[in-house]
Protein backbone atom coordinates (compact mmCIF):
# COMPACT_ATOMS: atom_id res chain seq x y z
CA UNK A 1 0.00 0.00 0.00
CA UNK A 2 1.14 3.18 -0.93
CA UNK A 3 1.61 6.13 1.48
CA UNK A 4 3.11 9.03 2.63
CA UNK A 5 5.53 8.94 5.28
CA UNK A 6 4.71 11.37 7.21
CA UNK A 7 7.75 11.32 9.31
CA UNK A 8 9.89 12.69 6.46
CA UNK A 9 7.47 14.50 4.23
CA UNK A 10 8.27 18.39 4.68
CA UNK A 11 4.67 19.48 3.05
CA UNK A 12 2.12 16.59 3.43
CA UNK A 13 -0.85 19.08 2.43
CA UNK A 14 1.34 19.62 -0.99
CA UNK A 15 -1.70 19.12 -3.63
CA UNK A 16 1.42 17.61 -5.83
CA UNK A 17 2.50 15.23 -3.32
CA UNK A 18 -1.20 13.79 -2.93
CA UNK A 19 -2.12 13.47 -6.43
CA UNK A 20 1.04 11.43 -6.99
CA UNK A 21 -0.20 9.30 -3.85
CA UNK A 22 -3.27 9.03 -5.48
CA UNK A 23 -1.80 8.01 -9.06
CA UNK A 24 0.06 5.27 -7.47
CA UNK A 25 -2.97 3.69 -5.72
CA UNK A 26 -4.67 3.92 -9.61
CA UNK A 27 -1.78 1.18 -10.31
CA UNK A 28 -2.43 -0.74 -6.77
CA UNK A 29 -6.07 -0.64 -7.20
CA UNK A 30 -5.78 -2.01 -10.77
CA UNK A 31 -3.43 -4.82 -10.24
CA UNK A 32 -5.07 -5.80 -7.09
CA UNK A 33 -9.00 -6.01 -9.31
CA UNK A 34 -6.76 -8.04 -12.14
CA UNK A 35 -5.37 -10.23 -9.34
CA UNK A 36 -9.43 -10.72 -7.61
CA UNK A 37 -10.51 -11.35 -11.38
CA UNK A 38 -8.69 -14.86 -11.90
CA UNK A 39 -10.98 -16.49 -9.54
CA UNK A 40 -14.99 -16.84 -9.88
CA UNK A 41 -17.50 -14.79 -7.79
CA UNK A 42 -17.52 -17.14 -4.61
CA UNK A 43 -20.35 -14.91 -3.08
CA UNK A 44 -20.05 -17.29 0.01
CA UNK A 45 -17.31 -15.31 1.03
CA UNK A 46 -19.08 -11.82 1.72
CA UNK A 47 -22.30 -13.54 3.56
CA UNK A 48 -22.76 -13.40 7.19
CA UNK A 49 -22.95 -16.61 9.44
CA UNK A 50 -22.40 -19.27 6.68
CA UNK A 51 -19.04 -20.53 7.87
CA UNK A 52 -19.19 -22.84 10.91
CA UNK A 53 -15.74 -22.34 11.27
CA UNK A 54 -16.52 -18.54 12.18
CA UNK A 55 -19.11 -19.58 14.23
CA UNK A 56 -17.03 -21.51 16.28
CA UNK A 57 -14.87 -18.86 16.96
CA UNK A 58 -17.79 -17.10 18.42
CA UNK A 59 -17.41 -14.51 15.03
CA UNK A 60 -21.18 -13.74 13.26
CA UNK A 61 -19.57 -11.60 10.17
CA UNK A 62 -18.74 -12.68 7.10
CA UNK A 63 -15.54 -14.72 5.64
CA UNK A 64 -14.54 -11.66 4.46
CA UNK A 65 -14.97 -9.30 7.78
CA UNK A 66 -13.32 -12.07 9.78
CA UNK A 67 -9.89 -11.81 7.14
CA UNK A 68 -10.09 -8.01 7.36
CA UNK A 69 -11.08 -7.91 11.37
CA UNK A 70 -7.42 -9.97 11.70
CA UNK A 71 -5.70 -8.30 9.40
CA UNK A 72 -5.99 -4.55 11.24
CA UNK A 73 -5.57 -6.07 14.18
CA UNK A 74 -2.23 -7.15 13.58
CA UNK A 75 -1.13 -3.93 11.70
CA UNK A 76 -2.49 0.17 10.59
CA UNK A 77 -1.44 2.57 9.25
CA UNK A 78 -1.87 6.86 9.85
CA UNK A 79 -3.76 7.44 6.88
CA UNK A 80 -6.15 4.11 6.82
CA UNK A 81 -9.25 3.96 8.13
CA UNK A 82 -10.13 0.57 9.97
CA UNK A 83 -13.56 -1.74 8.56
CA UNK A 84 -13.84 -3.22 12.18
CA UNK A 85 -15.11 -1.71 15.06
CA UNK A 86 -13.75 -3.56 18.17
CA UNK A 87 -10.25 -3.60 17.27
CA UNK A 88 -7.85 -4.42 20.29
CA UNK A 89 -5.04 -1.64 21.46
CA UNK A 90 -1.55 -2.41 19.51
CA UNK A 91 0.98 -4.02 20.37
CA UNK A 92 3.79 -1.15 20.12
CA UNK A 93 2.55 2.46 21.05
CA UNK A 94 1.45 4.62 17.92
CA UNK A 95 4.06 6.66 16.48
CA UNK A 96 3.58 10.42 17.41
CA UNK A 97 2.63 11.79 14.02
CA UNK A 98 2.22 15.30 13.07
CA UNK A 99 -1.56 16.69 12.98
CA UNK A 100 -2.47 17.14 10.03
CA UNK A 101 -6.23 17.01 9.49
CA UNK A 102 -8.86 18.65 11.45
CA UNK A 103 -10.39 16.26 13.96
CA UNK A 104 -13.04 14.23 12.71
CA UNK A 105 -14.65 10.72 12.53
CA UNK A 106 -15.70 10.52 8.88
CA UNK A 107 -15.53 6.33 7.85
CA UNK A 108 -16.95 5.74 4.48
CA UNK A 109 -15.81 2.10 4.57
CA UNK A 110 -19.26 0.48 5.47
CA UNK A 111 -20.54 2.43 1.69
CA UNK A 112 -17.31 1.10 0.48
CA UNK A 113 -17.50 -2.46 1.50
CA UNK A 114 -20.99 -2.80 0.42
CA UNK A 115 -20.64 -1.88 -2.99
CA UNK A 116 -16.95 -3.92 -3.38
CA UNK A 117 -19.24 -6.91 -2.50
CA UNK A 118 -22.48 -5.98 -4.44
CA UNK A 119 -21.58 -4.46 -7.80
CA UNK A 120 -17.32 -4.57 -8.02
CA UNK A 121 -17.05 -8.30 -7.51
CA UNK A 122 -19.55 -9.83 -9.50
CA UNK A 123 -18.44 -7.75 -12.55
CA UNK A 124 -15.06 -8.30 -12.61
CA UNK A 125 -15.46 -12.09 -12.24
CA UNK A 126 -17.40 -12.73 -14.23
CA UNK A 127 -15.63 -14.27 -17.11
CA UNK A 128 -13.96 -16.55 -14.53
CA UNK A 129 -17.19 -16.85 -13.24
CA UNK A 130 -18.99 -18.33 -16.84
CA UNK A 131 -15.56 -20.33 -17.61
CA UNK A 132 -15.65 -22.18 -14.50
CA UNK A 133 -19.47 -23.04 -14.73
CA UNK A 134 -18.22 -24.59 -18.49
CA UNK A 135 -16.55 -26.51 -16.83
CA UNK A 136 -18.35 -28.10 -13.87
CA UNK A 137 -21.17 -28.72 -16.91
CA UNK A 138 -18.70 -30.85 -18.67
CA UNK A 139 -18.27 -32.93 -15.53
CA UNK A 140 -21.94 -33.51 -15.45
CA UNK A 141 -22.80 -30.44 -12.97
CA UNK A 142 -25.45 -28.57 -14.05
CA UNK A 143 -27.91 -25.73 -12.61
CA UNK A 144 -27.28 -23.69 -9.68
CA UNK A 145 -24.35 -25.42 -8.54
CA UNK A 146 -22.44 -24.74 -11.66
CA UNK A 147 -21.75 -21.47 -11.09
CA UNK A 148 -20.24 -18.86 -8.53
CA UNK A 149 -18.15 -21.16 -6.52
CA UNK A 150 -14.30 -22.27 -6.81
CA UNK A 151 -13.64 -23.12 -2.86
CA UNK A 152 -10.76 -20.18 -3.38
CA UNK A 153 -12.12 -18.60 -0.51
CA UNK A 154 -9.13 -17.52 1.50
CA UNK A 155 -7.02 -16.31 -1.87
CA UNK A 156 -9.72 -14.21 -2.62
CA UNK A 157 -10.71 -12.95 0.64
CA UNK A 158 -7.03 -12.06 1.05
CA UNK A 159 -7.02 -9.98 -2.52
CA UNK A 160 -10.83 -8.28 -1.80
CA UNK A 161 -9.05 -6.99 1.56
CA UNK A 162 -5.85 -5.34 -0.45
CA UNK A 163 -8.68 -4.43 -2.80
CA UNK A 164 -11.06 -2.35 -0.22
CA UNK A 165 -8.39 -0.68 1.74
CA UNK A 166 -6.56 0.78 -1.17
CA UNK A 167 -10.23 2.11 -2.68
CA UNK A 168 -10.74 3.45 1.14
CA UNK A 169 -7.05 5.03 1.24
CA UNK A 170 -8.20 6.41 -2.03
CA UNK A 171 -11.39 7.45 -1.06
CA UNK A 172 -10.23 8.95 2.37
CA UNK A 173 -7.62 10.82 0.87
CA UNK A 174 -10.32 13.30 0.01
CA UNK A 175 -9.60 14.68 3.40
CA UNK A 176 -6.21 15.73 2.65
CA UNK A 177 -7.08 17.37 -0.37
CA UNK A 178 -10.37 19.25 1.63
CA UNK A 179 -7.57 20.65 4.22
CA UNK A 180 -4.99 21.53 1.26
CA UNK A 181 -7.82 23.52 -0.49
CA UNK A 182 -8.75 24.57 2.53
CA UNK A 183 -5.52 25.48 4.33
CA UNK A 184 -4.92 27.73 0.83
CA UNK A 185 -7.99 29.95 0.50
CA UNK A 186 -10.07 29.71 4.33
CA UNK A 187 -12.28 32.60 3.92
CA UNK A 188 -13.71 30.88 0.06
CA UNK A 189 -14.83 28.21 2.17
CA UNK A 190 -15.90 29.31 5.78
CA UNK A 191 -18.86 31.22 4.56
CA UNK A 192 -20.65 28.23 3.13
CA UNK A 193 -19.63 25.94 5.74
CA UNK A 194 -21.35 28.34 8.91
CA UNK A 195 -24.16 28.41 6.31
CA UNK A 196 -23.60 24.79 5.28
CA UNK A 197 -24.28 24.39 1.57
CA UNK A 198 -22.71 21.19 -0.25
CA UNK A 199 -23.33 22.84 -3.49
CA UNK A 200 -21.08 25.46 -3.38
CA UNK A 201 -18.21 23.20 -0.93
CA UNK A 202 -18.57 20.44 -3.80
CA UNK A 203 -17.83 23.75 -6.79
CA UNK A 204 -15.07 24.68 -4.56
CA UNK A 205 -13.36 21.38 -4.87
CA UNK A 206 -14.35 20.07 -7.85
CA UNK A 207 -11.91 20.54 -11.40
CA UNK A 208 -13.25 18.80 -14.01
CA UNK A 209 -11.15 18.63 -16.33
CA UNK A 210 -8.67 16.85 -13.69
CA UNK A 211 -11.59 14.39 -13.30
CA UNK A 212 -11.11 13.73 -17.11
CA UNK A 213 -7.74 13.57 -17.60
CA UNK A 214 -7.75 10.89 -14.25
CA UNK A 215 -10.63 8.68 -16.28
CA UNK A 216 -8.66 8.78 -19.23
CA UNK A 217 -5.31 7.98 -17.72
CA UNK A 218 -7.00 5.53 -16.02
CA UNK A 219 -8.26 3.69 -19.32
CA UNK A 220 -5.07 3.38 -20.76
CA UNK A 221 -3.50 1.89 -17.69
CA UNK A 222 -6.32 -0.59 -17.13
CA UNK A 223 -5.85 -1.41 -21.14
CA UNK A 224 -2.27 -2.07 -20.71
CA UNK A 225 -2.23 -4.01 -17.43
CA UNK A 226 -4.99 -6.08 -18.84
CA UNK A 227 -2.68 -7.52 -21.68
CA UNK A 228 -0.68 -10.19 -21.88
CA UNK A 229 2.46 -8.62 -23.10
CA UNK A 230 4.78 -10.64 -25.48
CA UNK A 231 7.74 -9.92 -27.57
CA UNK A 232 5.73 -9.65 -30.70
CA UNK A 233 3.65 -7.48 -29.19
CA UNK A 234 3.79 -3.96 -30.94
CA UNK A 235 4.66 -0.70 -29.16
CA UNK A 236 3.37 2.53 -30.12
CA UNK A 237 5.48 5.53 -30.56
CA UNK A 238 4.69 6.91 -26.94
CA UNK A 239 5.64 3.25 -25.24
CA UNK A 240 2.52 1.78 -24.68
CA UNK A 241 1.35 -1.09 -26.40
CA UNK A 242 -1.11 -1.52 -28.99
CA UNK A 243 -4.71 -2.53 -28.30
CA UNK A 244 -6.34 -4.53 -30.67
CA UNK A 245 -10.14 -5.45 -30.24
CA UNK A 246 -11.87 -5.41 -27.04
CA UNK A 247 -9.86 -4.72 -23.48
CA UNK A 248 -6.45 -6.26 -25.22
CA UNK A 249 -4.69 -7.81 -27.49
CA UNK A 250 -6.43 -10.13 -29.37
CA UNK A 251 -9.97 -9.47 -27.80
CA UNK A 252 -8.59 -10.52 -24.48
CA UNK A 253 -8.05 -8.91 -21.78
CA UNK A 254 -7.58 -9.91 -17.84
CA UNK A 255 -10.02 -7.93 -16.42
CA UNK A 256 -12.96 -5.73 -17.87
CA UNK A 257 -11.56 -2.50 -18.05
CA UNK A 258 -14.52 -0.57 -19.10
CA UNK A 259 -15.43 -1.67 -15.33
CA UNK A 260 -12.30 -0.39 -13.96
CA UNK A 261 -12.98 3.25 -15.25
CA UNK A 262 -16.68 2.86 -14.22
CA UNK A 263 -15.83 1.83 -10.87
CA UNK A 264 -14.09 5.14 -10.29
CA UNK A 265 -16.42 7.13 -12.36
CA UNK A 266 -19.25 6.33 -11.04
CA UNK A 267 -18.21 5.56 -6.81
CA UNK A 268 -15.12 6.36 -6.37
CA UNK A 269 -14.81 9.85 -7.37
CA UNK A 270 -18.27 10.66 -6.20
CA UNK A 271 -17.61 8.70 -2.55
CA UNK A 272 -14.35 10.39 -2.51
CA UNK A 273 -16.45 14.11 -2.88
CA UNK A 274 -18.97 12.86 -0.55
CA UNK A 275 -16.04 12.46 2.11
CA UNK A 276 -14.17 16.05 0.97
CA UNK A 277 -17.17 18.10 1.80
CA UNK A 278 -18.38 16.32 4.91
CA UNK A 279 -14.70 16.94 6.21
CA UNK A 280 -15.29 20.80 5.43
CA UNK A 281 -18.76 21.12 6.64
CA UNK A 282 -16.46 19.66 10.36
CA UNK A 283 -13.75 21.76 9.36
CA UNK A 284 -14.82 24.74 11.93
CA UNK A 285 -15.93 22.45 15.20
CA UNK A 286 -14.36 23.35 18.37
CA UNK A 287 -12.66 26.03 17.40
CA UNK A 288 -13.98 29.29 18.78
CA UNK A 289 -14.92 32.86 17.00
CA UNK A 290 -11.84 34.50 17.45
CA UNK A 291 -9.75 31.69 15.19
CA UNK A 292 -12.41 31.26 12.59
CA UNK A 293 -12.46 35.09 12.76
CA UNK A 294 -8.70 34.29 12.01
CA UNK A 295 -8.67 31.55 9.61
CA UNK A 296 -11.45 33.86 7.78
CA UNK A 297 -8.54 37.29 7.77
CA UNK A 298 -5.70 34.62 6.30
CA UNK A 299 -3.74 34.99 9.90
Amino acid sequence: MQSQNFMLVEDPLSLERIRSVLTRLEDTIIFSLIERAQFVHNPRIYQRGVFDELKNLGFSGSWLEWFLKETETFHGDPDEYPFTSDLPKPVLPPLLFPKILHPNNINANPSILSFYTRSIVPRITRRATLAFSTLKRANGIVGDDEFEDDGNYGSAATIDVEVVQAISKRVHYGKFVSESKFSENPSAFIPHIRKPNRKALEELITKPEVERKLLIRLQKKAATYAQDIGIDTEILPDGSPKISGYGGINGSAKIDVDGVVDLYESFIIPLTKEVEVEYLLHRLDGLSEEEIEKLAKGE
